[in-house]
């Protein structure tokens, strides 16, 4: 892991961008900790630069309960090489909700089952990377991001310890057996009418989990219409299980 610049913010938080191979990413540590801090990897849907000053409220806000927080680009998003493969299957999402059809499952999985194979595997080897670092200790959380991405994490990586995920995008049918494998602590944000999500899938990817404890927190609006108490409903639910 090559860090590239740093910056404090005004709220004590030490902001440091980094390198890891090809992998561009973002580290967040509360400079007030007096000991090794749990963390937070935070996914987002791609375009790091574009998404970069909402995840770095969310990793503000999550410095103010002492904790760190890292998030990485998305294979084909940002800065980074183009796949023409996925290029065309957006461009057939695309197509396909303009002219109002039904998104088939082919075009899902076309879409977002390479993402979920490369994304992976890069989150752990950044996670490896990580805790590493003296100032970062477990136990680690997930937030937000591509859901499936979120729901392989669960199942494949144990060092996870709780999750919080967000019903905002489209899950093969692969994804959705996998998810009856996730045992850890969940927490579902679903925006109701959020114009680029399945409802019905997120519920049923929801009653998918096989976690025991699992919470489903839906609020009306769209998909940026997330309230601040469910945010702030997120950030006690990861106070509880990774304090």
């Amino acid at each position: 892991m090559h860090f590239t610049s740093e910056q404090r913010l005004d709220d004590g938080v030490l902001e440091r961008e980094f390198t890891l191979g090809e992998i561009p990413g973002i580290l967040w540590t509360p400079e007030s900790a007096s000991a090794p801090a749990p963390l937070i990897l935070l996914g987002h849907p791609g375009g790091l630069h574009k998404m970069y000053a909402r995840l770095a409220a969310r990793a503000r806000h999550s410095a103010a309960t002492g904790f760190a927080s890292a998030t990485i680009e998305l294979p084909g998003s940002g800065d980074r090489p183009r796949s023409a493969a996925a290029e065309q299957a957006r461009s057939d999402l695309r197509r396909t909700l303009e002219a109002g059809e039904p998104v088939g499952e082919e075009i899902v999985d076309r879409l977002v089952l390479p993402l979920v194979e490369k994304a992976v595997p890069e989150w752990r080897t950044t996670l490896d990377a990580l805790l590493q670092l003296p100032e970062i200790g477990g136990p680690v959380g997930y937030s937000g991001g591509v859901i499936a991405i979120g729901t392989r994490l669960a199942v494949v990586e144990p060092r996870i310890s709780a999750a919080v995920l967000f019903a905002g995008s489209f899950v093969p049918r692969a994804i959705l057996e996998e998810a009856r494998q996730v045992t850890i602590p969940l927490h579902v944000l679903l925006q109701w009418d959020d114009e680029g999500n399945d409802r019905q899938q997120a519920l049923d990817l929801f009653d998918a989990f096989g976690s025991k404890e699992k919470t489903l927190h839906a609020n009306l609006g769209g998909h940026t219409g997330v309230p601040q108490f469910a945010g702030d409903a997120a950030a006690q639910f990861f106070t509880r299980h990774l304090s």
